[in-house]
């Protein structure tokens, strides 16, 4: 078998036999080969004993099928190498079978079982595609199969499985509606995940399963607004779109007395004078029972988890993703207060340098804003501004905010920009031009007259579209004040034998018939003319031709009689039945007969009534009710599978129901004294005062990430105290067996007792016993510097061997890093006897980043993918500092290199000790000596930059943090670390 061969049959033959072949190369020979040849040379390839053979034949075909081509015909020879032992062709095989599952339902099920071993297999990632091709076969007699295996999913080691299985449960679910209750027990179970991997696919299950079920999301709110800032960016959309609505469930309406003072000023205009004076008595009463209202309600008080929803998500605006963005910013319009929303203008208009696509969502979005907070986007007006090179929507869009954005003082700027877009070869854009100086002049009096004679003066112009759709803007604008404008009325009448647009022609018949007593010399005439042309008119026109001559002939019957019944004539045997109905309609009406009903009395008064003037709106007006950046906003219909938004609540629901519960045991005395010894040791040693407690790793939903210390462990109600406690309690045992075995390295960098230092570091689990089949892997932060390079982060792995054999050779190997990252291996471990415990240390550079660094853990036989993710208060090192030093670098850490957050200590936590022990504990920082306040300073590992840190108190527990650093992403973690630490 030759590789031209494979080649030439991958080229000509991989599309269906149902299906046309075309562009083959007539050198392929493909175009003689048969059918039943098609692929032989890849089936030959993936029957083969060699797995080169086989990886090769797996490229092959999933790169065909990433070039849309059929490759369903293979389907019987890949699934039969889901057995192989080669994990990368496994992978391969995985992700055909998850393209073809579907369709080839009956063969996949024959593999059914292979599937299932799948399941078990120690490669998370084989483990992963085992349950996503089980969840794509569509066969309802594997549901409880599916079920078990997403079940057992959600309780799996790896983060990555974990999130699989939550994508498998919509699938699961649009299958077999009847298990809904299982799976929102699953789903709930997933929700208390603290890691960042999981959390956007399980709340994407709970919208698609049980969005209704927001008491699911009461415990895990405050943790999912934590660790939003480090979940991936489509995890981040689907998170604060849920948030979004849950908030508007739970809190109150932070704008309500702004709301009520508004409905109050707010004054109900109608057109028929009659209607104002009966009204008037029933206004009055309305105001004062909203002025009673407002004086009875409460000062509105933000509920402190409305304020962390609202501070964890800014940071979101700067996100590289237009959806964050617009996710954040709608989640601000529907949520913020007014004072507060302005933050997103910016972002917004940034996301304006995108592509067009990008831009035609925004703008949709800043045109339903600009309705009711005109004033965030008014600094912003020039970028509102039309390019020529801007598509056709895009500059109506931009038209319509302009058009929003109007005012007293800008309207001059703006009539100005109108009139250079009035010169554009774009006609649809050129007639929303037009459109808009109508609606500037309708809303704003004083330009009113400027507007009307500028449109009178495109009448002139020599396109007949301009001149059409200016006649269509005039006729609206003179309705309102059409006594003072019978001489445009009068210029209008003598373009009617020019214009040719029905639309234009049809309003200018409309003015004349309308205000016929302002031109009673030319209405007559008109009419002749239209008489003359009424066979060749467009139905429009003819309608209005009809409308004309029945005002004149009630206003002006001597000159007008026979003409009007001329064209009642011709509508009688019109080709369209409405104006056939219409003009018999008509001739009842205004024509006198014996058999005329009551109504004829009335003619005069029906046809020639005052009609109210058009209000010119913005049809954005009423879209806000759709939630922004939806499917149905963009439509503004309501899309399948769209949530509605729900309703402010009357009365703030109970706040309790989002605090998690502090487990009975932990509030033991006897854990109180233990630890109360704990903070009374000295804080000033390296070992203790800048280590923080030991954190029992959660085997379920922690491992191979130590993502929590930064973002996890944030949740109120929990928080770290009952943590330490908890890994205290379960760990003393196996601190003391493990005091002497540290290495003699360690023990001269202690200067405390072993126990005590060991005790003092947070430890996170790397590998456990069962995936590492006997051998388990924890790793801290030992915050000592690492000797062979300065620049890296200092990581002290601790092995224990808890299997019968020896394991061999332990070393690291293929580590997986962001762009900057480096790691320096520990030296290779010979040999960890059985029951044995050893430690090495190695170093990281993380770059000033809290970005997992991902390598390999070897032995002798086998090969294990492990993660270490550092905590943002680890990435420093302490630094000695005067206080003179620290103000005279912190004056100039200024402006957006500082950041304040106001909190109210804890009742144990409002001494100058424990705050420093709190401090220190967070983050590895070092006390500023005598200083008025409680001051720390560092500098980042890598770049060496200043962090500098302030605990400020006032009476009561209040205090204000703040932290200074050029590093902005670096100070909104710490901050928010450090708070935590502080409050709870």
């Amino acid at each position: 078998m030759s590789s031209g061969s494979a080649f030439n049959d991958e080229k000509g033959g991989s599309s269906s036999v149902a299906e046309p072949e075309y562009g083959h190369d007539p050198a392929s020979g493909g175009i003689f080969s048969s059918d039943y040849k098609r692929h032989d040379d890849l089936k030959e390839m993936l029957d083969s004993n060699k797995d080169s053979l086989k990886l090769e034949a797996m490229k092959r075909i999933v790169a065909m099928i990433a070039r849309g081509k059929n490759a369903s015909d293979l389907f019987p020879a890949v699934v039969k190498n889901v057995a192989c032992k080669n994990i990368e062709v496994k992978k391969l095989v995985y992700v055909y079978l998850v393209r073809y599952a579907e369709e080839q339902q009956d063969l996949a099920l024959l593999s059914i079982s292979t599937f299932q071993r799948g399941l078990k297999d120690p490669n998370q990632l084989i483990r992963a595609s085992a349950l996503r091709v089980l969840s794509s076969i569509r066969v309802t007699i594997i549901v409880p199969i599916m079920m078990l295996a997403i079940k057992e999913a959600a309780s799996d080691m790896s983060p990555y499985v974990r999130k699989t299985a939550a994508h498998a449960i919509p699938k699961l679910y649009s299958l077999d509606p009847e298990q809904k209750d299982q799976l929102i027990e699953v789903i709930e179970k997933l929700l208390a995940d603290k890691t960042t991997l999981v959390a956007g696919s399980v709340v994407m299950a709970f919208e698609e399963v049980c969005p209704e079920r927001i008491d699911l999301i009461h415990k895990n709110y405050r943790k999912l607004c934590n660790l939003l800032i480090d979940v991936e960016e489509w995890g981040q959309v689907v998170i604060i779109n849920m948030l979004t609505r849950y908030a508007r469930t739970q809190f109150l309406n932070p704008n309500i007395n702004e709301s009520l003072l508004e409905e109050g000023n707010t004054e109900g205009k109608t057109f028929y004078g009659s209607d104002e004076d009966e009204d008037e008595d029933e206004d009055e009463e309305e105001k004062e029972k909203k002025a009673e209202a407002l004086a009875k309600r409460k000062p509105y008080v933000m509920d402190p988890d409305h304020r962390l929803l609202l501070r964890n998500t800014k940071p979101l605006l700067q996100s590289r993703n237009a959806a964050v963005v617009m996710a954040v910013a709608q989640l601000y319009f529907h949520l913020a207060p007014k004072a507060e929303v302005g933050v997103i203008a910016k972002a917004l208009v940034r996301l304006l340098r995108s592509h067009s696509e990008v831009q035609f969502v925004v703008l949709q979005n800043v045109a339903t804003m600009t309705i009711k907070r005109r004033g965030m986007f008014e600094p912003y007006l020039k970028s509102f501004y039309i390019r020529s090179t801007d598509p056709t929507q895009i500059k109506i869009l931009k038209l319509e905010v302009l058009t929003n954005l109007a005012n007293e003082t800008n309207i001059s700027t703006i009539l100005r920009e109108f009139q250079t877009y009035i010169k554009s070869m774009d006609k649809d854009f050129v007639a929303a031009t037009i459109q808009a100086i109508g609606r500037c002049a309708t809303n704003i009096g004083e330009v009113r007259d400027t507007c009307l004679n500028g449109l009178v003066q495109l009448l002139s112009n020599r396109d007949e579209l301009v001149v059409a759709e200016s006649v269509v803007v005039i006729k609206k604008l003179l309705q309102m004040q059409p006594e003072k404008h019978s001489d445009i009325i009068k210029h209008m009448a003598k373009l009617i034998d020019n214009i040719q647009v029905p639309m234009a022609r049809a309003s200018i018949l409309w003015l004349i018939g309308e205000y016929c007593e302002h031109v009673p010399k030319i209405a007559p005439d008109v009419l002749r003319k239209m008489a003359k042309s009424f066979t060749n008119e467009e139905d429009i026109v003819k309608l209005q031709i009809l409308n004309l001559a029945a005002k004149l002939y009630l206003t002006n019957s001597k000159q007008t009689k026979l003409l009007t019944q001329y064209v009642l004539n011709l509508a009688k045997y019109d080709q369209n039945y409405d104006i056939r109905d219409r003009a018999r309609f008509i001739r009842q009406l205004i024509v006198p007969t014996e058999k005329s009903g009551a109504l004829s009395k009335y003619a005069k008064k029906l046809f020639l009534a005052l009609k109210p003037a058009p209000v010119l709106e913005s049809p954005f007006k009423d879209r806000d009710h759709f939630q922004l950046g939806s499917l149905s906003h963009l439509l503004n219909a309501k899309a399948g599978g769209y949530q509605e938004l729900p309703d402010w609540p009357e009365s703030a629901p109970d706040p309790s129901v989002r605090n998690v519960e502090v487990p009975e045991w932990s509030k033991c005395s006897a854990r109180e004294k233990r630890k109360e010894k704990k903070v009374e040791k000295p804080f000033y040693s390296d070992s203790e005062g800048e280590s923080g407690p030991t954190e029992s790793a959660d085997s379920e939903s922690d491992s191979g990430s130590g993502s929590e210390s930064a973002s996890g462990s944030e949740e109120s109600g929990s928080g770290s105290e009952s943590d330490e406690e908890e890994s205290d309690e379960g760990s003393d045992e196996e601190e003391e067996e493990e005091e002497p075995k540290l290495t003699k390295k360690k023990m001269q960098e202690v200067k405390k007792p072993v126990h005590q230092s060991e005790s003092s570091m947070k430890t996170f689990e790397l590998l456990h016993r069962i995936t590492g089949e006997g051998l388990s892997v924890e790793y801290c932060f030992s915050r000592q510097p690492f000797s062979p390079d300065a620049n890296m982060v200092a990581v002290q792995i601790h092995f224990t061997n808890n299997s019968s054999s020896d394991v061999s050779n332990l070393h690291v190997e293929d580590a997986k890093l962001q762009s900057g990252m480096r790691v320096k291996e520990f030296p290779e471990i010979e040999v960890l006897a059985a029951g044995d415990t050893t430690t090495a240390v190695m170093g990281i550079d993380f770059c000033d980043s809290t970005q997992a660094a991902n390598f390999q853990l070897c032995t002798n036989s086998k090969k294990f993918f492990v993660t270490i993710q550092p905590p943002v208060g680890e990435l420093m090192r302490p630094v000695f500092m005067t206080e003179n030093e620290f103000k005279k670098e912190q004056g100039q850490l200024m402006g957006m290199n500082e950041i304040s957050e106001k909190l109210t200590l804890d009742s144990n936590c409002r001494n100058e000790h424990s705050i420093v022990q709190r401090v220190t504990t967070a983050a590895n920082l070092s006390r500023v000596p005598c200083g008025s306040d409680n001051e720390f300073a560092a500098r980042t590992v890598t770049s060496n930059s200043l962090v500098l840190v302030t605990v400020a108190t006032k009476q009561e527990g209040a205090a204000q943090l703040t932290v200074n650093c050029d590093k902005m992403l670096i100070g909104t973690m710490l901050v928010k670390e450090i708070l935590q630490g502080l409050t709870q």
